[in-house]
């Protein structure tokens, strides 16, 4: 499974490799000079190299869902479920 992390998170790839995930970040392909300036190229490239996106975007999030391809939406609904649960262990 090959996962693109949007710029908002750079540095997770490294953290996905390191789990054994194959992990790209979308900052460092544009320093490799790949064209990912704009939600519909980042999405695009996602699809063609069949990976799943991560973003916290909601356009890019919405757009996947409408096209039908694999994407983690880390908005804020879900941000604060995540800060819900954490706030129960005290």
């Amino acid at each position: 499974m090959k996962v693109l992390v949007d710029e908002m998170d750079d540095g997770w790839d490294e953290k996905l490799c390191e789990l054994g995930y194959d992990a790209y970040s979308v900052k460092k392909l544009q320093k490799d000079g790949h064209k990912l300036g704009t939600d519909y190229s980042i999405i695009n490239y996602a699809k063609e190299n069949t990976m799943i996106l991560v973003t916290r975007d909601t356009e890019s999030g919405q757009a996947c869902d409408e096209n039908e391809l694999p994407c983690i939406l880390l908005d804020n609904d879900m941000i604060f479920k995540i800060l819900v649960e954490q706030l129960k262990k005290f």
